[in-house]
């Protein structure tokens, strides 16, 4: 069957019919795009609307009592602009009858559908115009992705039905975000989950690529919002893009990563509007390492509150640490870190995890732990430094530590996993664009 290249692109990257050519002309370059998931149309500019998120304002208006006519007009001249500014230069377009199917769909958001059939509409109207446009087979995501009875993912039901349906189809489009549980009705996945149905086709059909196009040339190493006009990140493994993704520097669902890390399928972030662009390749963690000792790229978040405990000979008192967890776990409360030294343990929590329990939270720990002090430091962010390379490089956590020194960033907390591929600081969050910027002309 030779190459097979599976393609998702994103809202933006099918926002209108300007982006809808960008896209015909990135599969069309290369006949080994034979599998393309495209995502509901996205925003043209800042003060314009995701279509998927007008379509839960559908479904809300409705359960409210209240008309969506408005709303789904917008939607409606949406779609119906971009079939007829397509239908001026390709003449297979004309055969797509595109008020139909916005018609049957409002009549079945009326007449009750789920929330999850409406958000579904906006992969599947963009799945309908970009396989009439490609001149591709369309294959509804309904008939070959599975959930369960109880909403989750099949994975089973799901690659028996791709590989009977896809079999003798050498070309398609399929929509991304949903599919259908075992009565037939439309489930979807989180919101992203374009990426997620991509990454569970290359996997099935056995590609050799997964390319994921949206409008950023891939990942950059720290936020540009922050860093003015950083590097760009060749290379990541799935690893450093975990820990990067959880901090925060995210470009593609993060469930994403999983059905092609196991089927070791390299991913290809790229960019619709600069399809030259070499974008930013992930790929397997026992890949080589190309430049041993710099750092990946890095990342942060904010509104973390910091509860620090001292008690002298903690470390030999025996259910120390289970006593603080079960104290958080009888609160409903899940903690980001937990750094800890001879005498004292540190709880990293995020705030909207604490919100109003942290007085009764500190009172128990008073209560069952006697600790010496309990000190309390809200207003908290975490800073991540990824890169594999750093585990066998000596240096780099005095570099950290050095730089922000330097710019005079008090660092309240530190932590090093065992994987020694990401050291996280903790610093005030008045603090945290400065942090991010010392760290990265560091090394930079």
């Amino acid at each position: 069957m030779g190459n097979i290249i599976t393609a998702k692109f994103g809202g933006s990257s099918l926002a209108d019919a300007e982006q809808f050519e960008k896209v015909k002309a990135i599969v069309e370059a290369n006949s080994d795009r034979r599998y393309i998931i495209p995502s509901a149309p996205g925003k043209r500019h800042p003060k314009d609307y995701k279509i998927t998120d007008l379509l839960y304002i559908c479904t809300s208006h409705l359960v409210n009592g209240i008309p969506f006519d408005d709303v789904y007009k917008i939607i409606s001249e949406r779609y119906i602009k971009i079939v007829h500014d397509l239908s001026q230069n390709h003449s297979q377009m004309k055969s797509l009858n595109i008020e139909n199917y916005l018609k049957e769909i409002k009549l079945e958001i009326e007449g009750g559908a789920s929330e999850e059939y409406a958000a579904s509409r906006g992969e599947y109207l963009n799945g309908l115009i970009l396989s009439n446009l490609l001149n591709y087979e369309f294959v509804d995501a309904s008939e070959i992705i599975c959930f369960d009875s109880d909403g989750s993912f099949d994975s089973k039901s799901t690659s028996e039905k791709i590989y009977k349906r896809l079999l003798n189809c050498p070309k398609a489009v399929i929509p991304g975000f949903y599919g259908s549980d075992i009565d037939g009705q439309i489930k979807t996945f989180s919101r992203g989950g374009s990426d997620i149905t991509g990454a569970i086709i290359a996997s099935e059909v056995k590609s050799s690529l997964y390319e994921n196009w949206t409008d950023v040339s891939g990942f950059l190493m720290a936020d540009p919002n922050i860093v003015k006009s950083p590097n760009p990140i060749e290379t990541i493994t799935y690893r450093e893009l975990r820990e990067l993704s959880y901090m925060g520097a995210t470009v593609l669902h993060e469930d994403s990563v999983f059905p092609v890390r196991d089927a070791n399928i390299p991913i290809n972030i790229k960019n619709t509007n600069f399809p030259k662009d070499p974008g930013t390749y992930i790929v397997n963690d026992t890949s080589p390492i190309k430049r041993s000792g710099s750092i990946t790229g890095i990342a942060g978040r904010k509104n973390f509150t910091v509860i620090a405990i001292e008690k002298t000979l903690l470390n030999v008192e025996v259910g120390f640490n289970r006593k603080l967890l079960s104290i958080l776990e009888m609160n409903g409360v899940s903690f980001e870190n937990m750094p800890s030294g001879i005498d004292s343990v540190s709880l990293v929590i995020e705030d909207k995890q604490i919100k109003n329990k942290l007085n009764g939270i500190v009172d128990e720990i008073k209560r069952q732990c006697t600790p010496d002090s309990i000190d309390v430091h809200p207003n908290m962010s975490l800073i991540a430094t990824v890169g594999r390379g750093m585990s066998s490089t000596k240096g780099i956590a005095g570099r950290i530590f050095t730089a922000l020194g330097k710019k005079n960033v008090n660092i309240k907390m530190i932590n090093q996993g065992s994987s020694e591929i990401n050291i996280i600081v903790g610093v005030e969050t008045k603090e945290f664009e400065t942090a991010i910027k010392a760290i990265y002309d560091e090394f930079v």
